[in-house]
């Protein structure tokens, strides 16, 4: 049975257990990781705890409804079983009616099919399988892609691992962040939070590039779920791409995990010139769905 979960009735214990343990499991799903995102979140629940829903929540106007958080990109259904997944359009229909709208992301793995009950728009996300040796995982790297390797080689680039949060996202600020108005300082506030807290669990890391100088030149924040590795924030620097600093990151971390059951996930993307980077390094694009349910009463309905 499907039953409606109220956020201070989750067991939290089972919850974290069935995320662990899911056939799709996505780091973003624990309930530390939500607890930090978002202030309130309920949840759908299959018998104990075999298939979980988050349903983050807010409510305006007195209207209730369940949205994506920042730093979140995939949620949905996560399962203990392959089969429990083909439940999904059941966890939709069990969203009670007192939530007047929904927009979620579902995680890939767990797709719906077509419904006139709601709204379903697809997004990219490029992953990459680590399964084979590194010299065979760069047979797949396109040849801009290896030449920009090449040009980080001659500029004796340094690799270190488990740097500060704050430097990272500072980093990110000075460059990208001077022209991403979306970012609030709760959204950066947040993603300190998240940095700190998935480090001290053992499932995040720092890591950064610095030239010879000592100085910094671009860095990423991993986040290790149990099946994956999320490319989850990254910053660079003007220096950082004239000298392909994030390539030489991304492949010091294809090196290392080479030859693995892990997958890299670069987190989407949309944007054209993001996704031709994300290819470059032979990954393949995973659709992911955004659903959309209006329940808004009718004068509102068309402003959503």
């Amino acid at each position: 049975m499907i039953r409606f979960v109220k956020h201070n009735e989750i067991d939290t214990d089972k919850w974290d257990e069935c995320i662990k343990k899911s056939v799709n499991s996505l780091p973003y799903a624990f309930s530390w990781y939500l607890d930090i995102i978002v202030v309130h979140w309920n949840a759908l629940v299959l018998n104990d705890y075999e298939a979980v829903f988050p349903l983050p929540t807010r409510q305006k106007f007195s209207l209730k409804y369940s949205f994506t958080p920042f730093w979140v990109q995939q949620l949905g259904l996560f399962s203990k079983t392959f089969k429990g997944l083909e439940r999904v359009s059941d966890f939709v229909a069990a969203i009670p009616k007192q939530y007047r709208f929904v927009e979620l992301n579902m995680n890939h793995y767990a797709p719906l099919q077509a419904n006139p009950a709601f709204q379903i728009k697809e997004n990219n996300n490029f992953l990459l399988l680590l399964n084979k040796p590194y010299q065979e995982q760069i047979q797949d790297y396109s040849k801009n892609l290896k030449r920009n390797l090449k040009k980080a080689s001659l500029k004796g680039l340094q690799l270190f691992k488990n740097d500060s949060p704050k430097g990272l996202i500072q980093l990110f600020r000075a460059d990208k962040g001077r022209s991403v108005g979306h970012f609030s300082e709760t959204d950066y506030q947040k993603l300190e939070r998240i940095m700190h807290v998935a480090v001290h669990k053992h499932c995040g890391q720092v890591w950064m590039a610095y030239d010879e100088g000592n100085r910094p030149l671009a860095g990423m924040f991993l986040l290790f779920g149990p099946k994956s590795v999320i490319l989850l924030f990254s910053g660079n620097s003007k220096e950082g791409k004239e000298c392909a600093a994030m390539p030489f990151l991304i492949d010091e971390f294809i090196k290392e995990s080479a030859n693995s059951s892990l997958v890299f996930d670069f987190e989407g993307s949309n944007d054209e010139n993001l996704a031709r980077f994300y290819k470059s390094f032979g990954a393949v694009n995973y659709m992911y769905q955004n659903l959309k349910i209006n329940r808004l009463p009718l004068p509102l309905r068309f402003f959503k």
